[in-house]
Formats: C-alpha cells, sequence, structure tokens
C-alpha cells in the first residue's frame, strides 16, 4: 500500500466522519460546546436468592475452635485511657488556639482527635474479644498462656534493638534537658518579678520618707519615729571579734595618737616641770613675785 492510497482513505475517513456530524447536527442531536460521550450505567441487581446459593457453596460448618469468630462490643475504657483522651484534647485545643494558621476544627470533627479516638475503639473491642473468647478457651481444656520456660527467638537483631535502646536514651536526655532549662526559665521569671516588686517598694518607701521629711521641715508633723523605721539593728560582735578588737585595736586614725594633749598633760601637773594650766593655782605675776622676795630678806 503506498503513501497515496493511506492518504486517500484518512481523507474519506474524515469526510465521512464530518458528514455524520453535520447530519447529527441538522437533526438537533449535537449542541454548541464541549460534546462528552456518556457512558451507560449498570444496573445494580441485589439478588439475595443467588448470593445466598453462593454462600452454600463454599461455607463449612465447622466447629468454633477452627474459626474463633466473635462479635462483641467494646470493653470499658481504661482510667488512664480516659485521662489520656483528655490530655491530647487540651494538647490540641492548645495547638489551634496558638496556631490560627492550621485548619479549625471542632473537638468531634478533628481529624487528629478522631484517629486517635478510633485506634482506641480497636484496643477497646480487642480487649472485650478477649475477655469474651478466654473462657470459652478455658472451658474447652485448650492452653491459652505461654508456658513460663518459653522462648521466643525474637524477629529483630541484638544491634537493632541497641540502636532503638539508644535513640530512646537520647530522646530521654533531650527531654530532660528541655525541661530543665523550662525550669531555668521559670526561676528567672520568678527572680525578676521579686526583684522589680522589691524596687517599687523601696521606691515608695522612699517618696514617703521624703514627704514626711517635707511636712516635718514645713512643721505640719511634730512625730519623727519614722525616721527611727528605716534604721538597721545593731549587728552583734563575737566573742572571738570582740578579743580582736581590745588586743589590736578598732581601727581609724593612727597618725598622732601618742601625742600630748590637755587632759594627757593634766595627769602630770604635780610634778615638777610641768605646766598645770588646768589648776586655779596660777603662778604670781614679777612685781608681786619681787615684793614676796623683799619681805623674806627683811
Amino acid at each position: 500500500m503506498t503513501a497515496e492510497t493511506d492518504f486517500a482513505m484518512e481523507s474519506s475517513d474524515s469526510e465521512y466522519g464530518d458528514n455524520e456530524l453535520q447530519q447529527a447536527f441538522a437533526e438537533g442531536k449535537l449542541k454548541p460546546g464541549l460534546n462528552i460521550p456518556e457512558e451507560l450505567k449498570k444496573p445494580i441487581v441485589n439478588n439475595v436468592v443467588g448470593l445466598v446459593n453462593a454462600l452454600k457453596t463454599f461455607k463449612k460448618k465447622l466447629p468454633w475452635i477452627e474459626i474463633l469468630d466473635s462479635v462483641n462490643g467494646l470493653a470499658p475504657i481504661a482510667p488512664e485511657m480516659a485521662a489520656k483522651l483528655l490530655t491530647n484534647e487540651q494538647k490540641r485545643a492548645n495547638e489551634l488556639q496558638n496556631n490560627k494558621k492550621l485548619p479549625q476544627f471542632k473537638p468531634e470533627e478533628d481529624p487528629v482527635l478522631n484517629d486517635f479516638k478510633r485506634e482506641t475503639m480497636f484496643h477497646r473491642q480487642a480487649q472485650a474479644c478477649v475477655l469474651d473468647c478466654f473462657p470459652k478457651l478455658k472451658a474447652m481444656g485448650m492452653p491459652c498462656l505461654r508456658p513460663d520456660d518459653y522462648f521466643a527467638q525474637m524477629a529483630k537483631t541484638d544491634d537493632h534493638m541497641q540502636k532503638i535502646r539508644t535513640k530512646l536514651m537520647e530522646q530521654e536526655e533531650q527531654q530532660k534537658r528541655s525541661e530543665k532549662v523550662k525550669q531555668i526559665r521559670l526561676h528567672k521569671q520568678q527572680g525578676k518579678a521579686i526583684a522589680n516588686e522589691t524596687r517599687v517598694k523601696r521606691i515608695a518607701e522612699k517618696r514617703e520618707l521624703m514627704n514626711n521629711l517635707k511636712k516635718a521641715k514645713k512643721g505640719k508633723g511634730a512625730d519623727l519615729s519614722f525616721l527611727e523605721n528605716g534604721k538597721k539593728p545593731m549587728k552583734t560582735l563575737s566573742n572571738s571579734r570582740v578579743k580582736r578588737n581590745e588586743k589590736y585595736g578598732m581601727g581609724g586614725k593612727k597618725k598622732g595618737s601618742k601625742r600630748n594633749t590637755k587632759e594627757s598633760s593634766g595627769e602630770y601637773g604635780s610634778k615638777k616641770g610641768a605646766h598645770n594650766k588646768g589648776s586655779n593655782n596660777k603662778r604670781p605675776g614679777k612685781g608681786r613675785r619681787m615684793t614676796q622676795k623683799r619681805k623674806g630678806k627683811n
């Protein structure tokens, strides 16, 4: 077959298709726009009799021990599981409240909480199944518990379990470190709050003291007891401190401590050569001394 014959066949097919479309459009079967062929819907047949007959062909009547089927409800929720549910709800509510960019959901419509609740329901149903089937197996004399001397080989190697253990220990250390940092930050905040309260209290006391002083200066207040409130109590000295003070002194100025003073020189006024300036017996003048001297010669 040559290329010319192929082109002729394609043109004839296209012309035939165009003619059919033009005829359908002229009859009003086509409408303007995109035309999509519709697929016929399969009829839904609920053949109950056929399903029952098909079930009978492969259904076997076996004892319950071979099937172990159980239809039951949910086991009562444990207190720790209820507390965990409540904790997750509070944590999720805080997360949604602090981050408004996340899609907001009601607690009963939140997919995160629903996933956890769904897992909890699977766990509770499994518990109910065990509680229902365990007495039946025990009544049949079937062993249900693992023997004490039973050892099973783990599916994971020791190296893998060691890695998991190391990872868990790192997570625990990281959590402890985070808690310690939180405690330090909290203590710093409390210390700052206490320091601010002390500073504000001192400022208020100083302002009150200055106001009382201004009133006392103006003569509006005669009570000066507020001046004694700010005095610090005297510290009691230890015996060792008292002994050292007696032996070495109490500090202070040492220069000129050995010079004579009015009080020190007054102690030696009765001795010869001492100037008894502090006594009342003053030395007579020169004229009186000369007169006394002449009278003594006569």
